[in-house]
């Protein structure tokens, strides 16, 4: 009877125990998985675990030279800021020799500088004295493609000996019907219109799958991997930290069949514009495995360079917006390292590819930020990114009341944060006209649609002062136009001030030097609609708990205490202008008051 008896208890137990699990609004078991992951307090980090990343985009950050171009120049004359405002490592977007039709992406020598940005000499100079700041260059890496303008694509269209097929030839096929050539497959550029271009020379199609100035390399080719293998030991010589890998998922195409041919791809379903790239499903030119194996082989070059020459670890940081099934797998296996920071783009395509979030709820927060730690393997670190060049700002995605919001939120989840310049301002996108647009992927559109494709909006030049042209350019015209709001969005008039989006950032930046931010384990809910509530703590060390209420309207008497199992006293340690809060003051976890857009980070007392 006895034994029946524990039995039953147990029984009950478990039954409430689940009951209970479900109840919380994050699995238990992810924060236990959490809390292996955050062992002691005295764990040792490696330096890109705790670094903060900054994006440069070097064209509209700063012009040292009066040309309406931002330049290598400009960025050393910046470097004091970058400090400043807590970067330890900047990676910048390519500053390679190119004729510009994408803007660096097409590039005619993968060893030398574009002369508008400087010269070899002031790249290493910018290396060297970024270095006294301790701050680290990280380069983007452009494998999938050159430009045509590139000698290696010159020699591939004379058929050169070992350039025969450095690049994706084809004949294509004689329509029967017409008697006209047509390309090999129906695959489409990301830039409109057939991935094929015809040329006269070769008597071949080549793929483009980005500008049709941007063939293709062909990584089936072992002197093409040899090659850019060259190009990344040349730039880790020059001191570099590591590489960003641009536009990795297309490195790889699917084989031809038995007679040679592509296969098409099918339709998507999701738009009627036969040249737009979502009109098809790219199951044969992107997330191919081959690509995920190819950064295996190139972050194994960067470990074995490491062990040869010493220093700190390089890394790899990659670009893809794919599945997040396939971007796990960048981070490696058991028997393969591979990227330190696959890119979590969650919060740039929302979780479920909404652009708008204005209106997102807490719950949505809480999806987006569960979609990544809930996959991530074992052992391995986050990162959060919430803006780059190809995607509109935060401000303009997420709403401007919920600029300060997004940039506690990044700080304070655990792992990698990387901040695309300007975001610290609070900068936001700027309509440019059809007349002022330079990106291609909006002017191989027309005057019609060219704004649902053009990235330029959010590449207008960086805010310094309240000066003529942002401070940014003493040139007559900047080569995008300047959001007009930089008369009050810019770094001297937000320096000045102790409530702006840049004093609060320098204020995070110091905040996640905390071993409970570094170190800490997570758990995360939202209460309603409105509150989204997030818990780090660590054992010895202040737990930290960020609220925020994330839409329009005043929420009062919120308890975030029970759905993140937090207990004890605490007081205000940051927050945004919208709490309307006095850092320092007491506050009761279980009975909250929240403004709109409040968001408070609180330490446990």
């Amino acid at each position: 009877m006895t034994f029946l008896h524990n039995l039953l208890v147990t029984i009950l137990l478990l039954g409430l125990l689940c009951t209970l699990g479900r109840a919380a609004a994050v699995d238990l078991s992810l924060e236990q998985h959490q809390d292996r992951a955050a062992a002691s307090k005295e764990e040792k980090r490696d330096w890109w675990q705790v670094a903060q990343f900054y994006q440069i985009y070097p064209r509209s950050f700063k012009d040292s030279d009066g040309d309406g171009v931002g330049d290598i120049q400009g960025i050393i004359s910046k470097l004091d800021y970058l400090k400043e405002i807590g970067v330890t490592a900047t990676w910048l977007s390519p500053i390679f020799t190119s004729p510009m039709v994408d803007f660096g992406y097409d590039i005619s020598d993968f060893f030398d500088i574009q002369p508008e940005y400087g010269t070899l000499d002031d790249f290493d100079q910018l290396v060297a004295e970024a270095k006294k700041r301790n701050i680290k260059i990280i380069l983007d890496f452009v494998p999938n493609h050159s430009s045509d303008e590139n000698e290696w694509f010159k020699k591939s269209v004379k058929r050169e000996k070992g350039y025969e097929d450095y690049y994706m030839w084809h004949d294509g096929y004689v329509n029967s019907n017409t008697g006209q050539r047509e390309p090999p497959s129906n695959w489409l550029s990301g830039f409109r219109g057939s991935a094929w271009e015809w040329n006269e020379k070769r008597q071949q199609y080549y793929l483009h799958q980005f500008a049709v100035k941007q063939p293709d390399l062909n990584y089936r080719n072992p002197l093409v991997v040899a090659q850019m293998k060259r190009v990344l030991t040349y730039w880790l010589d020059r001191g570099v930290a590591g590489f960003r890998m641009d536009a990795v998922a297309w490195c790889f195409e699917s084989l031809p069949d038995a007679n040679g041919r592509y296969p098409d791809e099918p339709l998507s379903g999701t738009t009627d514009d036969p040249d737009n790239e979502a009109y098809l499903k790219h199951i044969h030119t992107q997330d191919l495995r081959e690509t995920v194996e190819m950064v295996f082989q190139w972050k194994t070059l960067l470990d074995d360079y490491q062990r040869v020459h010493g220093g700190d670890t390089r890394i790899i940081m990659v670009e893809t917006y794919s599945e997040l099934d396939y971007v796990m797998q960048f981070y490696g296996n058991r028997t393969a390292k591979g990227a330190e920071i696959p890119f979590n783009f969650q919060f740039i395509v929302g979780g479920n590819g909404v652009k708008d979030n204005t209106k997102l709820p807490a719950g949505g927060f809480v999806k987006i930020i569960n979609s990544w730690l809930g996959q991530m393997p074992s052992g391995k670190t986050a990162n959060w990114v919430m803006g780059n060049h190809d995607r509109s700002r935060v401000g303009t995605r997420f709403g401007e009341d919920r600029i300060d919001l997004m940039n506690m939120l990044q700080m304070f989840l655990p792992g990698v944060s990387i901040t695309y310049q300007g975001e610290e301002l609070g900068m936001t996108d700027l309509d440019i006209s059809w007349e002022d647009s330079r990106d291609p992927a909006g002017c191989n559109s027309n005057a019609d649609i060219y704004d649902q494709f053009s990235r330029d909006p959010v590449r207008t030049p960086f805010h310094w002062s309240n000066e003529a042209n942002a401070g940014f350019s003493t040139s007559s015209s900047t080569w995008l136009p300047i959001n007009p709001n930089y008369q009050t969005i810019n770094v001297k008039t937000e320096n000045a001030s102790t409530t702006s989006h840049l004093s609060l950032y320098k204020q995070l930046t110091q905040l996640r030097q905390l071993k409970t931010l570094q170190l800490g384990a997570t758990r995360y809910a939202n209460v309603g609609d409105n509150v989204l509530a997030i818990k780090r703590s660590l054992s010895g060390e202040a737990t930290l708990v960020l609220v925020a209420n994330v839409l329009e309207t005043k929420v009062t008497g919120v308890d975030v205490a029970g759905p993140l199992y937090a207990s004890g006293n605490y007081k205000i340690k940051v927050s945004n202008p919208q709490a309307k809060a006095t850092v320092g003051d007491s506050v009761t976890l279980s009975s909250l008051t929240l403004e709109p857009y409040a968001a408070l980070i609180l330490e446990s007392v």
